[in-house]
């Protein structure tokens, strides 16, 4: 039988990303291909939030609380 399959290699044992339909102690023949990690260049919290395009009031800062917890807070719209 040849299947193929997705693993992890723990260090010590390859973990298959799914289940496999093997019986436990099942003798196999493994042929390692490594998949090729995308790189991607690392993004500061401060980029991330700005792209997100958030709506808010002018004031929101200084009355962060206000908005967040009290009953008025559906009034900036």
């Amino acid at each position: 039988m040849r299947k193929t399959f997705y693993a992890v290699f723990d260090g010590a044992a390859f973990r298959p990303d799914q289940p496999l339909q093997i019986a436990p102690q099942t003798r196999v023949r493994l042929t390692i291909e490594t998949e090729q990690v995308e790189k991607r260049s690392a993004r500061s919290f401060l980029d991330i939030a700005e792209g997100l395009n958030l709506d808010g009031p002018p004031d929101w800062s200084s009355r962060v609380d206000d908005y967040l917890y009290s009953p008025r807070s559906a009034t900036w719209k």
